[in-house]
């Protein structure tokens, strides 16, 4: 069981749900994006996003039309996502 914390932009408050691996994500229409998908390879016990997020991921869904695989898109920093890439055009921010 995952503890999922969730920044709702719309009453500027953190909302806290339990889910089980396999149950989808908050605010996730048509159960798109399941926990196990968000949580990737983390080991972290406590999981967040923010509802505009998960509204910008069923928007993309939608738009997309088929099943989009995650990867390590939704990892932190230090888990190997989010790497700084060689081939950048702006090497002022490296």
């Amino acid at each position: 069981m995952a503890k999922i914390l969730v920044y709702n932009n719309d009453n500027n408050r953190m909302e806290t749900y339990y889910r089980g691996e396999s149950e989808a994500m908050p605010y996730n229409t048509g159960r798109t994006l399941t926990v196990r998908e968000f949580r990737g390879s983390s080991k972290s016990p406590t999981l967040w996003t923010s509802k505009r997020a998960m509204q910008a991921w069923n928007t993309q869904r939608y738009i997309w039309g088929g099943p989009i695989p995650v990867g390590f898109a939704f990892k932190r920093p230090w888990e190997g996502g989010h790497s700084r890439s060689k081939s950048t055009l702006c090497r002022c921010c490296i």
